[in-house]
């Protein structure tokens, strides 16, 4: 295939994804350190700025800016931490209760059909934020990988993020 030749994928056009691939709105320093962590930066803004859905004492949950499907969440711990093996037995244990927790949330909120878990460690193995430790928590319908992704060669997300975290806040405050 040569430049310019078409390649059978139809195109949704995603500019604000682009910041997040040039890294070009990355904090000075980069994201590896907690001056520009992310996760060490959005427990500092209002929940609805950056899409808190809900805080505990050593962990909070939050929404996913690049979701898998509607209602990703990310659990992560307030401390700035790489590995899994670094978190305390109280984080370990509020991690556990925050993931179980929000599959409660989701469950009552959109019904998926099952979940993907995971932590990424390290670049090498997926992780965005190596530096911060965070678990994924990413509700699945069957049908989710439809004829969009498979015929289309697309994704769509029906759901705002702040419309998503609204209504997860709001479900996770009454369970």
């Amino acid at each position: 295939m040569s430049i310019g030749e078409p390649d059978g994928l139809e195109r949704l056009w995603t500019p604000h994804r682009m910041s997040y691939v040039t890294g070009s709105e990355a904090p000075e320093g980069g994201y590896e350190k907690p001056a520009g962590c992310p996760f060490c930066l959005a427990p500092q803004q209002p929940d609805e700025e950056k899409h808190i859905v809900a805080r505990g004492e050593t962990v909070f949950a939050i929404l996913n800016l690049y979701p898998y499907n509607p209602g990703h969440l990310l659990i992560c711990p307030y401390r700035h931490v790489a590995d899994y093996t670094e978190l305390t037995e109280e984080e370990t244990a509020e991690v556990a209760a925050f993931t179980r927790r929000a599959m409660r949330t989701i469950r009552r909120a959109s019904s998926p059909h099952g979940f993907n878990l995971g932590m990424n460690q390290g670049a090498v193995a997926g992780a965005g934020i190596a530096a911060h430790l965070h678990q994924h928590v990413v509700p699945r319908w069957g049908g989710d990988g439809n004829f969009m992704p498979v015929i289309g060669r697309t994704k769509t997300m029906p759901m705002l993020l702040a419309d998503t975290r609204e209504l997860l806040a709001k479900v996770w405050t009454a369970s």
